[in-house]
């Protein structure tokens, strides 16, 4: 085993690092990330922002972007990226994260900074994909850190890398190309909500027994930059001893940060067209960047009643075209939190509006940015009434949301959720996932998940052709009733064959109540009484002398991934070739 555990929050706004020590195993530590602060000027932080910087040399001279690893760098990453990013927007790579689980676009193409009505600025300039980004920001911190350990690169640790619990598994896979890319060759993937109470854990220790008992059913509030993802841990009496088990992971929510910073942007603008002031591309591009930092101040706990925000035009007269404004405390609270958070009853459901035949490319958001209305179907979905709440995400930093959140649920069910306390939530991702680490080697108390069905792949028969009849399909066994996720199983030596080379379908069962067959157990489908899932189509590509529609003799391992999916991986018995399966089979 490497000496360090690492885990690695991939943030929409920010990422971090944290890690355990094998050698002096203890508390998570987390590392300081040098980056660039200012022109020239290299300082360790918390954190490193997520934003990408690609100037050129008449905006930015190369010399104020050199790194101690990289002195003829071209690009910025972090502090500097993103403050000098609000004066440069069209040059700044934001939100890299929520690209990467949008289906709209390529997201391994160089689309980014997304230009949109900036498109065809004269001066032109590199633009990077979704992918690219992320890898940018995954190098930083693989080379900070081996600034920092040059006797145990990252690239040969044990590396956790978090994802939104809803990213499907395209984007997940790209976070993958990504790490890779960066330098980190094998990674694993883990939920950030879980992640997040993995941090808890770690930061009470043995208390956790003494503060939840079972019956506890605790809500991971989990909103960033990006996303607003909903978990539920439910804590159970496992002979006497307690355990936890995650019960349910919600949808896909496009919805978080990044949309407070649009909503705060799209009054400003209109009010200022109101009083004859209009912004051009560059300055209303430049608005939603100043409006990201106004809104930190606005919603913290000793909040100005008023942020100044100027906006610097462009060509020859620059003092001419700045605007200047103030952001009002009273009102921006009043937006960002009666609009996000709004106070609705339970059986409140998101607005589901029908989407105009030509739309805009670009990331797809939330119809509704009522979170509190997606919080309330997803809890009546699962029929949960939650008794604790951990929160996670840069959004629920601010008192006056965590106050609404509780109370709107509090509303519904007669009390308020306590909250559990502890975690820092710009570090918690990070430090839950190394944590997590150091319990897949046997360090601590480990959250249950399971699937909640047997699952089965079909396999086709080898039989005569007979007119008027398919050839027989059996379903094989993959993964259990109740597999733990981050486990693998190896399937009995059957005479398998992989074709090759050519467009297939692959066949995938499920069941809920078939809870004792084993893996590699072969069953009927229909004697069975199994459900057939959709379809996956694949074109396994043939490798070496073999052709198009070769039947190649394979070996099966079964995986069911931290992710929640199924990770069916066949491997040639000559050992020339190894092809992966994927379905994902959580429950939502």
């Amino acid at each position: 085993m490497s000496r360090f555990v690492v885990g690695i929050d991939l943030g929409t706004t920010n990422c971090a690092l944290g890690y355990v020590d094998s050698e002096a195993p203890g508390p998570v530590q987390t590392l300081a990330v040098p980056q660039l602060v200012g022109p020239g000027e290299v300082a360790p932080r918390a954190t490193l922002p997520s934003f990408l910087l690609l100037p050129t040399e008449h905006e930015v001279a190369p010399a104020a972007m050199a790194l101690p690893w990289e002195p003829g760098a071209r690009a910025a990453v972090g502090t500097f990226a993103q403050a000098r990013g609000a004066e440069l927007p069209h040059r700044l790579v934001s939100s890299a994260k929520s690209w990467l689980s949008s289906g709209n676009v390529d997201r391994t193409a160089a689309i980014l900074p997304w230009r949109g009505a900036d498109r065809d600025l004269p001066e032109g300039g590199e633009r990077v994909s979704p992918v690219a980004a992320s890898a940018r920001y995954l190098a930083h911190l693989r080379q900070a850190w081996d600034a920092a350990h040059p006797d145990a690169p990252l690239a040969e640790q044990d590396v956790l890398v978090t994802v939104p619990a809803s990213f499907d598994a395209v984007a997940r896979e790209l976070t993958v190309v990504a790490a890779r890319e960066a330098g980190l060759p094998k990674i694993t993937l883990l939920e950030e909500p879980q992640a997040a109470f993995y941090a808890w854990l770690a930061s009470t220790g043995d208390a956790w027994r003494q503060k939840l008992v079972p019956g506890d059913v605790v809500l991971v509030c989990d909103i960033g930059g990006g996303t607003t993802d909903f978990t539920l841990i439910e804590i159970t009496d496992d002979g006497g001893a307690l355990a936890l088990e995650r019960v349910a992971v919600g949808d896909h929510i496009l919805l978080g940060g990044d949309n407070m910073d649009l909503a705060l942007a799209a009054t400003s603008e209109r009010t200022l067209g109101e009083q004859g002031k209009k912004l051009d591309a560059v300055q209303a591009r430049g608005l939603v960047h100043a409006c990201r930092r106004a809104k930190e101040e606005l919603l913290g706990a000793a909040a100005p009643d008023k942020v100044p925000v100027a906006l610097v035009g462009r060509g020859s007269k620059l003092i001419g075209g700045t605007v200047r404004f103030d952001l009002e405390r009273d009102a921006s609270r009043a937006l960002l939190i009666d609009g996000f958070f709004p106070r609705v009853p339970a059986e409140a459901r998101p607005t589901r509006r029908r989407a105009g035949g030509l739309r805009e490319l670009g990331l797809a958001y939330a119809a509704d940015p009522a979170v509190t209305k997606h919080l309330a179907e997803f809890l009546d979905r699962h029929d949960s009434a939650p008794t604790a709440v951990l929160w996670n995400g840069g959004v629920m930093k601010a008192t006056a949301i965590r106050d609404r959140v509780r109370g709107v649920i509090g509303d519904w069910y007669g009390r308020e959720p306590r909250e559990l306390e502890g975690t820092d939530l710009d570090l918690a991702v990070a430090i839950g996932a190394a944590h997590y680490g150091w319990v897949r080697r046997g360090g601590g108390v480990r959250i249950r998940g399971g699937t909640a069905r047997a699952y089965y792949i079909g396999i086709e028969g080898a039989a005569p052709a007979i007119p008027g009849f398919a050839p027989p399909v059996k379903a094989l066994c993959v993964a259990p009733f109740g597999m733990e996720e981050g486990t693998s199983a190896d399937l009995p030596d059957d005479e398998l064959g992989l074709v090759v080379g050519e467009p297939s379908t692959f066949r995938f069962f499920a069941s809920s109540s078939r809870k004792d067959d084993a893996v590699g157990a072969l069953v009927d489908p229909e004697a069975a009484e199994l459900i057939e899932l959709d379809p996956v189509e694949q074109e396994v590509a043939a490798a070496g002398e073999r052709r198009a529609g070769d039947l190649v003799p394979v070996a099966l391992t079964a995986t069911v991934t931290e992710v929640g999916t199924l990770e069916l991986w066949c491997k040639a018995k000559d050992g020339a070739g190894r092809w992966k399966l994927e379905y994902a089979v959580r429950e939502r």
